[in-house]
């Protein structure tokens, strides 16, 4: 279940989306951005594979060990994830079509073995459907230097412009 939808401060009410696609991006996005608060300041985003496991109402990405993502996320776990799906410019028209979520969430790292194991498991199923088999066999070696972070999804407002042809 989505967590509260929270379009109050959208400035473009026109372009209000509603929450179906909200779970199509969530479900089918090829990525995200992450956005979190660099250690020194500032910030830090990166595009990520994820998948949404909408029981635990959270977004779970992979990386390694060690790295900038987990630095910030120690020093603040609060961070934004966006997905954009379709987008088509529209030159003629000075504009473009797009559609996009933007999801605020709460990040956890040192998960139990099990849920980060369930975790790979939904991102093969996402993104390797046809060799999930050989992909956990992969994860199951490779384990050892695989860190997941469940994003605890908090809120999102979604947007969307749609151009006719």
């Amino acid at each position: 279940m989505l967590p509260p939808c929270h379009n109050d401060s959208v400035r473009r009410r026109d372009r209000l989306a509603d929450e179906t696609l909200a779970r199509r991006l969530l479900e089918q996005g090829e990525y995200g951005f992450l956005a979190l608060q660099a250690e020194q300041g500032g910030g830090y985003g990166v595009p990520v594979n994820f998948a949404w496991d909408e029981a635990a109402n959270a977004l779970y990405i992979h990386c390694a060990p060690q790295g900038r993502k987990l630095r910030c996320l120690a020093a603040e776990p609060r961070a934004s994830f966006c997905i954009v799906g379709h987008t088509r410019p529209l030159p003629d028209k000075f504009t473009a079509a797009y559609e996009s979520v933007l999801l605020q969430a709460c990040a956890r790292t040192g998960l139990p073995e099990q849920e980060r194991m369930h975790a790979l498991e939904l991102i093969l199923h996402k993104y390797c459907p046809d060799h999930v088999e050989t992909g956990l066999k992969f994860a199951a070696v490779s384990f050892h230097r695989t860190e997941i972070i469940r994003l605890d999804l908090l809120s999102w407002s979604a947007k969307a412009k749609v151009v006719p042809c």
